[in-house]
């Protein structure tokens, strides 16, 4: 089997498996292969995008969307991950560390306080996984770990459609702490952590001068169900809750947040046809004790076409706010704001290790703002081409190594 010189690099340091049979061509040094149980993942995400229509300096703010992708051809994203997974033994230890490269990596804003700008780069995780033998095995990350919120995550590859939910755009991302999972059952598990602050900065304090006292910190609590096999279709299907409350240092120059999510994904009689729902709620206090909140409301269905390699991955959402909790391009500061929104995702499933999938969504600003962040009440300039509904046609070529 051939291997390129950058793989051997790599196993040679302990860093990754080789494939069986490549060690035939060129055997390693044993003394520095202590840690090949290490594996190497990741992806390349590309998009073309059309907004038809002029006037996409604003656009609608669901998560990962900027005016900057529109009407043309992106490099989203590279994620790189090195990952040793925990063994099955009472004392165990891994580690994972998962880097972000890209635009993308610039709004999911993980830069610690201290970084000068940043520069395409992010840490999406960097933890290490511990398990301690307590009943049926309690285990730890310690350090930078996503979220156990959502219906939706951060790779885009992993989730049912391309662009991001508003769901998945008001809950949290990443924290800086531990997190502890224990498995209750074969059929549930929970999960608590405690982090420095709400927001995705790594190493960030809500202790920032004029906020918190240095012990105030961000706690989490997740269940999650999943359904037994004997119960007919709803085998399999699971159901979750979520709770977070903490500082946010980054939120309109520091605010305290409180968030809670539930969501379901359920088989039906059809083995063609899933179905999902979530709720999402975000309560925001901001340091000058202005509140505001966010709802979010998602329906999903996925339909794998029998004896194709086609998919439809089909999303209805209502979202709602009384600020600008969901940001500029969704409405304005001082009025309500009301967001509809539609989504159709056609994969096909043509090349191996290639995620390829064509969307269209449809955006529907229904409150007293506009899209383009004039009040939908105000004369606009003709420049502005103020809208209340946004289209677009998206392209997503996604290859998973």
């Amino acid at each position: 089997m051939k291997v390129n010189k950058w793989t051997f690099g790599l196993a040679a340091a302990g860093l990754v498996s080789l494939p069986v049979g490549s060690q035939a061509d060129e055997k390693l040094n044993p003394m520095l292969t202590a840690v090949t149980p290490t594996t190497v993942s990741g992806y390349i995400n590309t998009s073309i995008h059309w907004t038809p229509g002029t006037g996409n300096r604003v656009v609608p703010n669901h998560g990962q969307n900027t005016p900057n992708k529109q009407d043309g051809f992106n490099l989203n994203v590279v994620d790189l991950a090195l990952e040793k997974p925990l063994d099955e033994a009472q004392w165990a230890a891994g580690y994972k560390a998962e880097l972000l490269f890209g635009q993308d990596a610039n709004i999911y804003a993980t830069q610690s306080p201290t970084a000068v700008g940043p520069a395409d780069f992010g840490i999406k995780q960097a933890y290490l996984a511990l398990r301690a033998p307590v009943g049926n095995g309690l285990d730890f990350k310690v350090g930078v770990w996503d979220t156990i919120t959502g219906y939706e995550v951060f790779n885009a590859g992993s989730n049912p459609n391309y662009t991001r939910s508003y769901s998945w755009t008001i809950e949290p991302t990443t924290f800086t702490g531990v997190l502890a999972t224990y498995q209750l059952c074969k059929f549930a598990s929970a999960s608590a952590g405690i982090a420095n602050t709400y927001g995705p900065a790594i190493n960030g304090r809500a202790n920032v001068p004029g906020a918190k006292a240095e012990s105030y910190k961000t706690y989490l609590a997740g269940l999650f169900l999943t359904a037994p096999d004997d119960w007919g279709f709803l085998g399999g299907s699971a159901f979750y809750a979520t709770f977070h409350n903490g500082y946010n240092s980054g939120f309109a120059g520091g605010a305290d947040q409180t968030s809670y999510f539930v969501g379901a994904t359920v088989n039906t009689p059809l083995k063609w046809l899933k179905v999902g729902a979530c709720y999402d709620y975000l309560g925001t206090t901001s340091d000058f004790g202005d509140s505001s909140y966010a709802n979010a409301y998602t329906l999903y269905s996925s339909i794998q076409i029998p004896d194709s390699k086609f998919s439809l991955h089909l999303r209805g959402e209502y979202a709602n706010s009384d600020t600008a909790v969901l940001g500029s391009g969704a409405n304005l500061p001082g009025g309500n704001s009301e967001v509809f929104a539609t989504t159709a995702t056609l994969q096909y499933d043509l090349w191996q290790n290639v995620l390829s999938r064509l969307e269209f969504r449809w955006d529907h600003q229904a409150g007293d703002n506009d899209m383009t962040g004039y009040g939908g009440d105000l004369a606009k300039p003709a420049s502005t081409n103020g809208k209340r509904n946004s289209y677009l046609l998206a392209l997503n070529l996604i290859y998973k190594f």
